[in-house]
């Protein structure tokens, strides 16, 4: 019986399927429970990071606690704060992202205009969804995935997710471990739609360019021209759609 930590075989009219494994996470700030988020299991401390990042809530690497026990699907980190947590606590399903979250005024708070460039060739940035690394997707037809590329067109790190927030999440997370944050000069490409919550990440890792297979929103829309993001949809077989920032794309 095939099985990881990211699928898991079951029965089906006599034979087997694999299936995305989707289990809650519970995320501990500083010993406080902070937020709770359904996700594929895998990657948990890169996925709490970049949630938290997001968030504003941090700046740079936390620690994980010695506490966390991924066996109980709860993690703790410790790490100084750029700002105190509200009261409320959040609840992240695998297919929205942050309940409530939205207003672009929210947004501004925390992530300025993106600066010019970098300029990049279009049959460059429309080729990425195809060098996209997905064994997951390929065995369950069920997980999404973000990747992070160079302006060269280089994958530097692909993390799959039945969230594709948390896909995200998990790559923003590693390279927030890895030093690159902000990501100027860098592309961020997922598998799926491109909807507020992706743009919303995007542009708070400091992203200049979002790209994905699917169409965008139109919030997600909204959002990218606000903070000077290119967005393109619709990435297939070398060709795609730019719905904003424009000037990054050559040809």
């Amino acid at each position: 019986m095939e099985r990881s930590a990211s699928y898991t075989a079951i029965s089906r009219e006599g034979s087997e399927d694999l299936v995305a494994v989707e289990e809650p996470l519970e995320i501990r700030l500083a010993g406080e429970p902070l937020a709770v988020t359904m996700r594929t299991p895998g990657h948990d401390e890169e996925l709490a990071a970049g949630f938290l990042y997001g968030e504003g809530l941090i700046t740079g690497p936390p620690l994980l606690e010695p506490t966390a026990d991924f066996a109980a699907n709860t993690i703790e980190l410790r790490s100084p704060l750029a700002r105190q947590p509200s009261a409320r606590r959040f609840y992240a399903t695998s297919s929205c992202g942050i309940c409530g979250k939205g207003a672009l005024e929210e947004v501004a708070v925390h992530a300025p205009p993106l600066p010019a460039g970098p300029h990049v060739a279009r049959e460059l940035v429309a080729g990425l969804p195809e060098r996209l690394r997905q064994p997951g997707f390929e065995r369950t037809g069920g997980l999404h995935a973000t990747g992070l590329f160079d302006r060269a067109g280089e994958l530097l790190c692909v993390h799959e997710d039945v969230g594709r927030h948390n896909a995200m999440d998990k790559v923003i997370g590693r390279a927030l471990f890895d030093g690159r944050l902000p990501l100027a000069g860098h592309i961020l490409c997922v598998s799926g739609r491109l909807c507020f919550e992706l743009v919303q990440k995007a542009a708070l890792a400091g992203a200049p360019i979002l790209v994905g297979v699917g169409a965008p929103t139109s919030l997600a829309v909204r959002l990218a021209a606000d903070r000077s993001l290119t967005l393109c949809g619709f990435a297939r077989h070398g060709t795609m759609n730019v719905y904003t920032a424009p000037e990054r794309i050559l040809g």
